[in-house]
């Protein structure tokens, strides 16, 4: 019992010398270029809009997933994607479908796939249609297969929409599983 306290506490020291040594290296390159290295360090929207880009418009992804990551939704984004063939292109939105930022109820949830889908389609000009769907995870059991040809599935789509540019999503077509809305919302909307 002694000795684990001990670990606890060294590592809790060890923890602390190297805090202080980040922050001492963070000082002094603020000392040798003036808040120049702070300007060149990415956004956390940037960043996420890196590692969450697909597609094969994934330069395109990126920039549509910087202004989408720039603003906090309350339904969290997990994914956007930019495929093309032959001058059409198409964007893809995944959000989660569970775990909200905030309280949200329908009617926010619908308000907020207008603005993400008016988002994506005043990125740029050649973005013809926008598929969003909302998923939610799938509880699998031990030693089942997720990846690969054989995989079983982990998540299952509870929301979807493809609105085409010019188009609208109250006139699109859209699927709800009416279970997880029924349950995933704040009453009210």
């Amino acid at each position: 019992m002694r000795r684990l306290r001990r670990a606890g506490a060294d590592a809790r020291v060890l923890r602390a010398i190297v805090l202080m040594r980040t922050a001492s290296l963070f000082a002094l390159l603020l000392t040798l270029f003036g808040g120049t290295a702070l300007a060149s360090m990415p956004s956390v929207a940037e960043l996420d809009a890196t590692a969450r880009a697909t597609g094969n418009f994934k330069a395109l992804a990126i920039r549509i997933g910087d202004r989408v990551f720039a603003t906090p939704w309350p339904a969290q984004v997990t994914q956007v994607s930019a495929n093309g063939i032959e001058g059409h292109v198409v964007i893809g939105v995944r959000i989660s479908g569970v775990k909200f930022h905030a309280a949200l109820t329908r009617a926010g949830f619908e308000g907020e796939i207008d603005r993400l889908i008016a988002l994506c389609f005043s990125a740029d000009p050649r973005v013809e249609e926008v598929d969003l769907w909302a998923s939610v995870p799938i509880v699998v059991g031990r030693d089942v297969v997720v990846s690969g040809d054989l995989a079983t599935p982990t998540s299952r789509p509870v929301f979807t929409v493809s609105v085409r540019r010019g188009g609208s999503v109250l006139h699109a077509r859209t699927f709800w599983d009416e279970e997880w809305a029924h349950n995933a919302f704040k009453q009210g909307g």
